[in-house]
């Protein structure tokens, strides 16, 4: 028996740890609260449009809350 085989096996008898749907798992929203974030900062911080300066705190405000959100999401 090779080591792959062993490895092979191992994948097939391994259960997830979550029964959750990989779209919902946490590292990848944490990475788009994250960039939501970044984006209400950009917004509250360039001189040109005054529309985007208006909506920058609601952006930065649900990306924080998408944040602590999915921060309680498994792995």
């Amino acid at each position: 028996m090779s080591a792959t085989d062993t490895t092979a096996k191992a994948r097939k008898g391994r259960k997830r740890a979550s029964n959750w749907p990989l779209l919902l798992r946490r590292g990848r929203l944490e990475n788009l609260a994250t960039a939501v974030i970044g984006i209400g900062f950009l917004m509250l911080f360039q001189p040109f449009a005054l529309p985007l300066y208006t909506w920058s705190f609601l952006t930065m405000l649900a990306g924080t809350a998408m944040f602590i959100i999915v921060s309680k999401f498994p792995e």
